[in-house]
């Protein structure tokens, strides 16, 4: 979701955007590489903003940092925001994106390497897609999840429902969130709609990341107990104080963060 009083960050001059063939839609998808050497990886970020806000230009300083810190090209989707487009359009879009990179990354950026992941809304749509590859194509192409301050349950975790702080995302903001992204009368339990309801076997390393006054706190501590009941390999990071996707912030709180973010991301892409 990454909502909030965030500074703006400059666009790269570096970035470049490459078009995707959807299911009848072309997805935009800005990438940027490594300044030296060729890339070791590629990440595949998905961004938050509650399925309604951000776009994929909006964080290249984070991802050229990204890409300077652990060698990766670092793209972002510019996925279909609701409530123009409703579920399933983002998730379809993401489904794209990743498709496009499993098929072209070794072509393209001479590695096989991915992780991918995202911050609230767009650490759901990673799970969602993750499972979509699965279930739909028989591919588990993605060596690591980068899972910041995810939603992984839209009927609500208990900690959403009680939170009552004006902290970056109330409950309020959350419910309008989720009723601008499912408007075809969707049912919460499925998969698809809220993947901590999914069989998480098989999927890839995660790292789960969160603050202490976020709201969503019991969706980050459920998901991943579930992923780790389900055989996968799964760390966890609690920061004490953390809002909401206070890694988009200019604290010290949120460089620290960010700094074991980028070791674990380039830790999953290093090993074989």
């Amino acid at each position: 979701m990454g909502v909030g009083p965030f500074p703006l960050q400059a666009q790269s001059p570096r970035a470049e955007t490459f078009f995707v063939e959807g299911d009848g839609h072309t997805v935009p998808v800005r990438v940027i590489v490594p300044e030296t050497g060729a890339p070791t990886g590629c990440y595949l970020h998905l961004h938050g903003g509650g399925w309604m806000l951000g776009a994929a230009d909006l964080q290249d300083e984070r991802l050229a940092e990204t890409a300077a810190r652990t060698g990766m090209a670092c793209l972002s989707v510019d996925y279909r925001l609701a409530p123009e487009h409703p579920n399933p359009a983002a998730a379809d879009d993401c489904e794209a994106a990743a498709l496009w990179l499993i098929g072209t990354a070794e072509k393209r950026f001479g590695t096989d390497r991915l992780v991918i992941g995202g911050e609230s809304a767009g650490a759901h749509l990673s799970v969602v897609t993750l499972l979509r590859l699965r279930d739909k194509h028989r591919l588990n192409a993605f060596c690591g999840a980068n899972l910041t301050c995810g939603i992984f349950d839209l009927a609500m975790t208990p900690s959403m429902r009680a939170f009552t702080e004006p902290l970056v995302l109330t409950r309020h903001d959350t419910e309008h969130f989720i009723d601008a992204f499912l408007q075809n009368g969707e049912d919460y339990a499925y998969p698809d709609i809220s993947p901590i309801h999914a069989d998480l076997t098989g999927l890839p390393p995660a790292l789960f990341s969160c603050g202490t006054r976020d709201g969503l706190i019991d969706d980050t501590l459920f998901m991943a107990a579930r992923w780790a009941a389900a055989g996968n390999h799964s760390d966890v990071a609690l920061w004490p104080g953390g809002p909401h996707a206070f890694q988009g912030m200019d604290i010290p709180l949120a460089a620290a963060s960010n700094r074991q973010i980028d070791a674990w991301t380039g830790e999953r892409i290093a090993r074989r």
